[in-house]
């Protein structure tokens, strides 16, 4: 198969959007030079890592730092997500960029946790993520979905939670898809609705993440007034960021990270009414988004990793962890042409030279 890229993009804007919120949820890259093998502990290149969030700020995005998305359980250890939190806030506050940053309970070891445990994790990543400055954003725990006897315990730890947070912070329910670690997280849609009522004053929104646009659509309109709920859900994305007559959801999302560009231009057309030029854009991303995505889907974080190397924001496909094995060539090699049709790589000289020289080592060119 031969490439033409055609290097067709979309400016940077920097504006803040109006009508909507969105964060990008961002990778992380890995030291090339450093033993980033599985269980080693993470080696980042700080600098192309903390450049990609000026990326996303430029185009008016803030940053959703320290989630999935930045392999989180799937290669980067604790000491190193909470140095990424210390530098992104600050380097956020250099910007004027809005960032969150995830909370969980990940610097507990693999396997079971008492309740009381998983609280005390809980609550010093809580104070770790106020105090570098980002908004908290509770993600959902291995340790509690493995240990939880009943609601009551969710109830209890994410009281107890939201109680010790010094402001309103976002709620994360990453699906089964995204972690199977994580079925049957809650005990249903039902018991998330019940804590965020009991905590509104607390609770800025909720992140879903469950691939199922009715479900969420459904939720949304449950929710007490003045909780938001963002979209996490990277295949049906621009019908729930655009919404309906009864609302819509805001977004936070890892396919943003690569479709930052487009997603932008996207969102300021919505911002101007002209729901036409949306539709169109955000529609063309879609094909992409869908593979990217596809099962099993907990290893789009390759792919992520991919396009953002053929778009020129990393110089290497090392990831944390060796999770740059995670998807296949074939699987790669379609991920660049839709790439393309979406208008996501702007440097066609750079992302055919890269495609080639990809092509050449996994012999398929």
């Amino acid at each position: 198969m031969t490439f033409a890229f055609s290097g067709r993009g979309f400016p940077a804007g920097q504006e803040k959007f109006k009508s909507r919120i969105a964060y990008a949820a961002a990778p992380v890259t890995a030291d090339q030079r450093a033993e980033n093998i599985p269980g080693a502990p993470a080696a980042l290149d700080w600098d192309a890592t903390l450049r990609f969030r000026h990326h996303l700020w430029s185009h008016g995005f803030g940053v959703a730092e320290a989630m999935d998305t930045a392999q989180r359980g799937a290669g980067l250890d604790y000491p190193a997500t909470r140095e990424l939190i210390r530098r992104s806030a600050a380097e956020a506050r250099s910007a004027g960029g809005r960032i969150v940053a995830g909370v969980g309970t990940d610097q507990l070891p693999p396997g079971a946790a008492s309740i009381d445990d998983i609280r005390k994790a809980y609550a010093e990543q809580l104070h770790d993520v106020q105090e570098a400055g980002a908004q908290p954003v509770i993600m959902c725990s291995r340790h509690l979905a493995a240990t939880a006897a009943d609601a009551d315990d969710y109830r209890r730890v994410y009281g107890e939670l939201l109680a010790l947070a010094d402001g309103p912070v976002l709620l994360h329910w990453l699906g089964e898809a995204f972690d199977p670690a994580l079925a049957g997280y809650w005990g249903g849609d039902d018991v998330v609705l019940e804590i965020i009522a009991a905590h509104a004053a607390k609770v800025d929104g909720i992140k879903l993440s469950l691939l199922d646009a009715d479900r969420e659509i459904a939720m949304r309109r449950r929710l007490p007034s003045g909780v938001r709920m963002y979209t996490g859900d990277d295949f049906h994305y621009p019908a729930l960021i655009k919404g309906d007559d009864l609302g819509h959801s805001e977004a936070l999302l890892g396919v943003l990270a690569v479709i930052a560009a487009p997603a932008a231009a996207a969102l300021r057309a919505l911002d101007a009414g002209d729901l036409g030029t949306y539709d169109q854009i955000m529609d063309a991303t879609l094909p992409l988004a869908r593979h990217l995505f596809a099962a099993p889907t907990y290893h789009y974080k390759t792919g992520i990793v991919f396009l953002n190397w053929l778009a020129g924001h990393q110089d290497h496909l090392v990831m944390v962890g060796g999770a740059q094995a995670g998807r296949s060539p074939s699987h790669l090699r379609t991920l660049m042409r839709l790439a393309d049709d979406a208008g996501i790589l702007p440097d066609a000289d750079l992302a055919t030279a890269r495609a080639r020289a990809w092509l050449t080592t996994v012999g398929l060119d």
